[in-house]
């Protein structure tokens, strides 16, 4: 199988380490192949592939879809490193507001399938970082959510000694306790 399936911290957050072949030429992998996610237990249907890019110190997050078009996410980093988070979010889970995050890198070629009901961040780790990921819903405006990156009450260890470099949004998003219980997954 040309993937690794590796477990997390919260259940169905899955860390993939896809077979890297390589040699004196380059490498190749496979990114996605959904016969062997599937058989994973990873089930998504993913619609859209998204790509940005970052400057050092640029955190993005924590944004979720909400319902009716929450997402499922497929994250990989293609140049730079970044440590990317996944929240859960869902209030009946017994892991709400733990939270997972891994370094993914042009280096270890590790992808984050974040599932649906969790909200995702990421901050650059380098001079320039290309995030490319696959989404399984439609991005839309009105069901858009976001929590402050540094809220308290989640407490992420996002293992930074700099002030992240943040968009208008993401500077005034709301705390977990600011949040409505509806919008909510």
């Amino acid at each position: 199988m040309p993937f690794e399936f590796e477990n997390t911290e919260i259940k169905d957050v899955i860390l993939v380490k896809p077979k890297v072949f390589g040699d004196e030429r380059g490498f190749f992998l496979e990114v996605y192949k959904q016969k062997d996610f599937y058989a994973a237990g990873i089930k998504e249907n993913f619609i859209q592939d998204n790509h940005s890019k970052s400057q050092f110190g640029v955190l993005r997050g924590l944004h979720y879809q909400k319902e009716p078009n929450v997402q499922a996410k497929l994250v990989r980093c293609t140049k730079g490193k970044i440590l990317d988070v996944a929240v859960d979010i869902r209030k009946n889970s017994p892991t709400f507001l733990k939270w997972v995050k891994r370094e993914l890198s042009e280096e270890n070629k590790f992808e984050l399938f974040i599932p649906k009901g969790f909200a995702h961040g990421f901050v650059a780790l380098s001079d320039v970082v290309e995030v490319m990921y696959k989404v399984s819903g439609d991005y839309s405006p009105k069901d858009e959510g976001g929590i402050l990156w540094s809220d308290p009450d989640i407490n992420i260890d996002w293992g930074i000694d700099f002030k992240p470099l943040l968009s208008e949004k993401d500077k005034i998003s709301k705390t977990i306790k600011e949040i409505k219980d509806e919008d909510l997954l």
